[in-house]
């Protein structure tokens, strides 16, 4: 038996002035009129619903959330619904058929056989019908003449319920992860994820400017955002402070005589808020490199075996998970790019070699005719993904190494998909952290790194090839625009950084007696916030 946990009566009909909300913010929520809501459409006046219980399909005017009339259900267990301009379309998912139903008489007007058997979220983009199915996971574009499959694309995630169109992409309700997706058609790429405002998203319905959600456990009906100016949102902000430790040793007959170390000093910038950074002991000098990032430098002599060398960064932060808002029609053109940001995050490196023919050659290949800065990128994480497999080979070869190789680790996921990022004229750079490895009390030793693009009208956003090597086009994309809470960015570069080369966090350099072993150990460690 389902829960429910919204009285009946109205709960909310306060508007964000201007619709100046980030996507997925409820303007408005009503308790459902039916108990077992299933799918939703919008015919230019009013929102429809498909009722389980009853088999109806009821008319309710999205002013006051109320139901204004009904006609009978065309079959016994409705649940996608759409409008297509004229008329109802109904899924009745027992028998795998969709109608198409006269909304003023009731009367059946076209029956059709699904091409699956379990259809559940139905939509209409002007020409053709979709509809999902949860069982196959599949979203599958049919010809609405005789039902016949146009073309198969993977469903977001492990459940997906209601459709709806909104003129250029498909949204699609996942019931399990509690999300809507936002797809393009073309590809069945995740653009963007919002989360659903009740634990069961069923029916979806898109109104010109604004989805409806039909909530099957809350009994609700809610209006939420899909588009505006914001450029991300931030939540479940994590306080934490982060012990980064940075130790050498000396072992054998000599001493180490001379050692550099040098720390990359954390800032803030959006979802990570730097309250304090303390040393211990007390940096040299404090200095930035090409790439604008920030160091503490130390100096240390004479460390013999047994009295290491120890230097220590405590950070205290507020780090949040993050998700940029990305529309790929507002993106603009290369053309758009800054001159300074162009030229200095296209430049060549030693780790890309991007005048190598393989990567030139890749790069377009990737590419194809496509021109959209976006998409290209988007091309581009899905070649490195599709060409690499996870694995540590020891050092940190260049991007043609890597990619013909067919392994790597996330450092070499970064440097391949710069390599063709900057090949094809779009901008990109890396960031480096330390991350929480499980429990909030964590110890991190390998660290993570990953790459960054530069979209014009947007900015810099994380693209993470080598965390989006999963199956599912949900969590590809939760690699794109977004990261989770548990990342430390310490340094931010473009390539080879006078204080640290390649690497990131820290380096070191030094000068030791013959036969003397340097034993270099460094480490973070994350102390969750006490209640």
């Amino acid at each position: 038996m389902k829960r429910t946990i919204i009285p009946a009566v109205l709960l909310s009909l306060v508007c964000i002035a201007g619709l100046t909300a980030h996507p997925g913010k409820v303007l408005r929520t009503f308790p459902s009129p039916c108990a077992c809501a299933s799918g939703l459409a919008f015919d230019g006046r009013n929102i429809w619903m498909a009722d389980l219980r009853t088999d109806r399909l009821l008319r309710i005017d999205p002013v006051t959330g109320k139901e204004t009339g009904s006609i009978p259900s065309p079959g016994f267990w409705p649940t996608g619904l759409t409008w297509d301009g004229k008329n109802l379309w109904s899924i009745d998912q027992k028998q795998a058929r969709i109608f198409r139903v006269d909304a003023a008489e009731g009367c059946i007007l076209q029956v059709i056989d699904a091409p699956t058997r379990s259809p559940e979220g139905l939509a209409w983009d002007g020409k053709n019908l979709w509809i999902s199915d949860s069982k196959t996971r599949e979203i599958i574009q049919i010809d609405p003449d005789d039902g016949t499959a146009v073309r198969t694309l993977p469903a977001p995630d492990r459940s997906p319920q209601g459709l709806a169109f909104d003129g250029r992409f498909l949204w699609c309700a996942d019931r399990l992860s509690d999300e809507v997706h936002m797809i393009d058609p073309a590809s069945g790429s995740v653009i963007l994820t919002a989360s659903s405002p009740g634990p069961y998203p069923r029916g979806v319905a898109w109104d010109g400017k604004t989805l409806w959600i039909a909530d099957y456990q809350t009994d609700s009906l809610y209006q939420i955002v899909c588009r505006d100016e914001d450029a991300f949102l931030t939540k479940n902000r994590r306080n934490a402070k982060i012990l980064f430790t940075h130790e050498v040793k000396a072992a054998g007959q000599g001493k180490i005589r001379s050692l550099d170390v040098r720390i990359a000093v954390p800032e803030s910038r959006p979802g990570q808020v730097i309250r304090s950074v303390v040393f211990d002991p007390q940096p040299a000098d404090r200095v930035r490199d090409r790439w604008g990032q920030e160091f503490s430098l130390f100096h240390y002599t004479d460390i013999t075996p047994g009295k290491p060398a120890v230097t220590r960064m405590i950070v205290e932060a507020e780090i949040s998970e993050i998700q940029y808002f990305v529309f790929p029609d507002k993106t603009g053109t290369l053309k758009d790019i800054p001159e300074q940001i162009r030229k200095t995050y296209t430049a060549d490196g030693s780790k890309y070699c991007i005048g190598d023919p393989f990567i030139r050659q890749l790069s377009s290949q990737s590419v194809g005719q496509e021109t959209n800065p976006y998409w290209m990128a988007r091309r581009i994480f899905d070649t490195v993904r599709e060409t690499l497999e996870f694995s540590l080979e020891g050092g940190w070869n260049a991007a043609p190494v890597v990619l013909q190789r067919g392994t790597g680790s996330c450092s070499e996921y970064t440097f391949a998909f710069i390599a063709l990022c900057r090949a094809a004229g779009i901008p990109a750079r890396y960031v480096g952290s330390i991350a929480v490895r499980g429990d909030d009390a964590s110890l991190d030793d390998v660290y993570h790194r990953w790459p960054e693009v530069y979209l014009p009208n947007t900015g810099w956003i994380p693209m993470d090839p080598q965390g989006g090597d999963k199956p599912s086009p949900r969590e590809q994309a939760g690699n794109i625009g977004h990261l989770a809470n548990r990342f430390l960015i310490t340094t931010q570069g473009g390539g080879d950084s006078e204080y640290l080369g390649w690497t990131y966090n820290s380096s070191e350099a030094f000068t030791a007696d013959p036969q003397v072993e340097v034993n270099v150990e460094t480490f973070g460690e994350w102390e969750p916030e006490r209640r």
